[in-house]
């Protein structure tokens, strides 16, 4: 991106991060003067520089903020039942139920079934949300998968080394065994792609069908203590890690 140039529309750099929530106004103009931000890829250590906030890329310390006005960039926990749209022709509960209330046009980044629960990340940044769903950038997801037990134990071996489904071969990243109570196995299985229930055919294929799937991170993002249906705006960490992922 070509570094801004001052212009007598912008707005002083200081006064942006401060809106953004770095710091009073003052702790920023330290931030500048200490060279731990940059613009454009450039650091800036002027106290009269001039950006555009919905433009510029500005970072602190290497991380990235958001300072573009009404970007929006959000956490769900998708209840199971739900679908992944903002509306359906059938009248089945969706997402977009739940954001009914957001002004902004929202979307979802990737989906989950019906019948998989938990984290679903909605935005109206296009191009965030089109790198974080696109195969080329690898973004990891995590999921916990509750199956029928016992597992053998070179399940996790096989998995790693990739079983063949009738639309290629599947690789997790990582697998482990969460838990075990009677006959019921909780594992947790991290893939880097999204093809359509990719989990879900990959334990069939080793013998454990899924009796219950919950998506537990993307990326950077957890899920953590957040209630089905509950949605919170993304931290600047988050965030953050985000745009890192995806090189932006």
């Amino acid at each position: 991106m070509t570094p801004t140039t001052d212009a007598p529309d912008g707005v002083r750099l200081q006064k942006v991060l401060a809106a953004a929530g770095i710091g009073s106004r003052r702790a920023c103009e330290v931030l500048i003067g200490e060279g731990r931000v940059s613009v454009n890829d450039e650091v800036v250590t002027s106290q009269g520089r001039r950006v555009d906030p919905d433009v510029d890329v500005i970072r602190v310390d290497t991380m990235r903020i958001n300072t573009a006005k009404g970007q929006v960039y959000l956490a769900m926990n998708k209840p199971r039942g739900y679908v992944t749209a903002m509306s359906d022709p059938e009248g089945r509960p969706t997402v977009g139920d739940l954001v009914r209330d957001r002004v902004e046009r929202l979307f979802h980044v990737g989906r989950l079934d019906a019948d998989t629960e938990g984290l679903l990340l909605l935005t109206n940044d296009g191009e965030l949300a089109h790198r974080l769903s696109h195969p080329s950038y690898e973004v990891p997801k995590t999921y916990l998968a509750e199956v029928l037990g016992p597992v053998a134990r070179d399940v996790g071996k096989r998995l790693r080394e990739g079983v063949e489904l009738d639309d290629g071969i599947v690789r997790v990243d990582s697998f482990k065994l969460v838990d075990s109570t009677s006959n019921r196995v909780l594992l947790e299985l991290v893939l880097h792609e999204g093809r359509k229930h990719i989990v879900r055919r990959a334990l069939s294929e080793v013998g454990h069908p899924v009796q219950r799937l919950l998506r537990t991170a993307i990326g950077p993002v957890q899920l953590g203590s957040q209630k089905p249906g509950k949605i919170r705006n993304l931290t600047r960490e988050e965030l953050a890690g985000l745009f890192t992922l995806v090189g932006m």
